[in-house]
């Protein structure tokens, strides 16, 4: 079995990678500069997997990249490095150099929807790249591809992910949204003026009940109407305690008025402070969907879907893409070359299955 390297391999998401593959019997290679945090998270692996092929590869990805996958030679790197927003290709082309199959969790707007300017390197290398393979577009793709037989044509999709607060929350992540926080966002279907973490609602979700959400940039935005043909596209996110969702509300109209709050350089601070307020919350969160359309008549339609996580298990939908792509990329079973966004590569059926021996379930 071909061997795959998590750049990450130890962080919020690439640990829930790691523990997939190994129980699958794939041979991964854990990535990360500090050998204390990798030896522990292996030895973690170890106990539960005994007979894992785990090994640790530590180094700095922006030094000795080259080095490593000339010394390693997987057949798949997974990269889990955000935030994205701030990263240019040189990994993933480092990757197609060292004919080496790519897959990032990216979730930025520009990264994932421009990917395809690899796609030629990509063939002539003979690899496939592929960004995004997170919850979006990953699984809002898949739950498009599942339901869109239903209709004659998919007009509106409003949808949004609310975590709860004891969930493991990752700082890549959190830089991520402070990146954009206040500031306005690059016109999108319906949208011609919107800003980041504002046009707030609430959202009821069923067994958790109401939640806020907010505007939040996502490569969704861009590739979902292109793909689908949606006339109006809308996703937020919201944070389980009201407090936190509207405090954060608050600093996004300071932003947009100008004061110089740089709050992507206090992630860190910002995060730390959240988990004080832990014990208020719970681990359980959801994403809704609500697509709307014409049915096969030509008359209104609307299907509503949830996914429901319970138990701090909600982190790990977004490993499920990069966990499939790998495992078929590592057996063999996928033979397609080229760039792309992770946009309709993975079905529902799969990624339920991949999510069953975890505390999660679909509604309807």
């Amino acid at each position: 079995m071909s061997s795959v390297l998590i750049l990450g391999g130890y962080g919020n998401f690439g640990k829930r990678i790691a523990f997939a593959l190994a129980k699958a019997g794939i041979p991964v290679f854990i990535a990360g500069r500090s050998k204390n945090k990798a030896n522990s998270f292996v030895k973690e692996i170890r106990e539960t997997y005994p007979d894992a092929s785990i090994e640790l590869a530590i180094f700095d990805v922006n030094k000795t990249l080259p080095e490593q996958l000339q010394k390693l030679v997987p057949k798949v790197v997974i990269n889990t490095c955000g935030p994205f927003q701030l990263c240019d290709y040189s990994v993933a082309e480092t990757c197609i150099e060292h004919n080496v199959n790519y897959i990032d969790l990216s979730d930025g707007r520009e990264f994932v929807s421009n990917i395809n300017s690899l796609d030629n390197k990509a063939k002539d290398a003979g690899v496939l790249v592929v960004s995004g393979a997170s919850t979006v577009p990953g699984l809002s793709s898949a739950v498009l591809e599942e339901f869109k037989n239903e209709f004659s044509e998919i007009d509106s999709l409003i949808y949004g992910i609310s975590p709860g607060q004891k969930a493991n929350r990752g700082l890549a992540t959190t830089r991520s949204i402070m990146t954009y926080v206040g500031k306005p966002l690059k016109p999108f279907a319906g949208n011609k003026n919107a800003y980041g973490w504002q046009n707030i609602y609430r959202q009821e979700y069923p067994e958790l009940g109401k939640r806020w959400m907010a505007n939040c940039e996502i490569p969704d935005l861009d590739l979902l109407p292109e793909h689908y043909g949606l006339k109006f596209i809308c996703f937020s996110a919201g944070m389980e305690l009201s407090f936190m969702h509207l405090g954060i509300w608050f600093m996004s109209w300071l932003v947009r008025l100008g004061v110089p709050l740089n709050l992507e350089k206090r992630s860190a601070f910002l995060l730390s402070l959240s988990n004080w307020f832990d014990i208020f919350g719970t681990p359980d969160g959801g994403m809704h969907m609500v697509i709307k359309g014409k049915d096969k008549n030509g008359n209104p339609k609307s299907i509503k879907w949830f996914i429901i996580a319970k138990d701090g298990d909600g982190p790990q939908i977004p490993t499920i893409p990069a966990i499939i792509l790998a495992k078929k990329l590592a057996s063999g079973k996928i033979n397609e070359t080229g760039a792309k966004p992770c946009v309709g590569l993975v079905t529902l059926d799969e990624y339920l299955n991949e999510l069953k021996d975890f505390n999660i379930q679909t509604v309807p």
